[in-house]
């Protein structure tokens, strides 16, 4: 098993832990401003890449889409289909990887993914992919964390007291960064837009945000993984970050996670 592959496995098994519908629903207006974004409507042929449970998938079957779901944890695809079927919406959910999607050239009209594909091991690849499965004139649209916001800054603090875990991984963040999409998809847009956007998140506490965080798989495999010492020294980080970007000041927790929404339109 190569490296990526071995990269690969590992954001998989982290996936696999913790409830991630409490996930979903916490960013689910990410997927409703990235269905709005690339304006995906009824009668398109719309593709889902590392979905989850669904969130996206749902928003564009709701428009009148046709819908395929796709996402690399058998786990994540389990949850997705039980929920979809539930909600009543025709979806064809597959395990695929962002990185060798099985879809031929140009089967779609857009191809979205929510703080999904950013975590492929080789994001030029991913990209690569999404664009390819795309009709000439689509769209691909992406969600990322942006590196100066909460979960940015989490996500950086995770890696400080975790590196086993974080070793070799990209950092998803850099789809935050314009310039760094712009460059990496240079090759493949005609156009490119972007808009910064954030999620509101509220606890009773920063405790509230330690109980949320136990739904997170990768937050779960990075604790699994450190010593008692750095757990701690985490926590501690972790309620400097909170203070840093809190917007109450009660004793509760009101912080504005930002992320960036990228829409791109492949080149004709």
């Amino acid at each position: 098993m190569d490296f990526a592959e071995q990269q690969k496995a590992r954001i998989r098994d982290a996936w696999a832990l913790g409830d991630y519908t409490e996930i979903a629903r916490v960013i689910l207006p990410a997927s409703q401003a990235l269905v709005d974004a690339c304006a995906i409507s009824a009668g398109q042929e719309v593709l889902d890449v590392a979905a989850g449970n669904g969130n996206l998938a749902l928003l564009a079957a709701r428009e009148g889409a046709a819908v395929v779901a796709s996402d690399f944890s058998p786990a994540q695809v389990e949850l997705g289909r039980a929920r979809t079927v539930e909600e009543g919406y025709d979806i064809e959910w597959l395990v695929a990887d962002a990185e060798d999607l099985p879809f031929e050239d140009g089967r779609f009209d857009c191809a979205a993914s929510v703080f999904g594909a950013i975590f492929a091991p080789r994001p030029e690849l991913a990209a690569a992919e999404m664009f390819r499965v795309v009709r000439p004139g689509g769209t691909v649209g992406i969600t990322a964390w942006t590196p100066g916001g909460f979960q940015g800054t989490m996500q950086a603090l995770g890696g400080k007291y975790a590196p086993e875990a974080a070793s070799g991984q990209v950092d998803a963040t850099s789809w935050g960064v314009e310039d760094v999409v712009r460059e990496r998809l240079s090759g493949l847009a005609s156009s490119l837009q972007f808009e910064r956007r954030s999620i509101r998140h509220e606890w009773d506490s920063p405790e509230g945000f330690f109980e949320f965080s136990k739904h997170a798989g990768p937050s779960l495999a990075r604790a699994q993984a450190m010593s008692e010492e750095n757990r701690e020294a985490m926590r501690r980080d972790t309620l400097a970050v909170i203070d840093e970007f809190n917007q109450a000041s009660d004793g509760s927790v009101a912080i504005d996670n930002e992320y960036l929404v990228t829409v791109a339109r492949k080149r004709g």
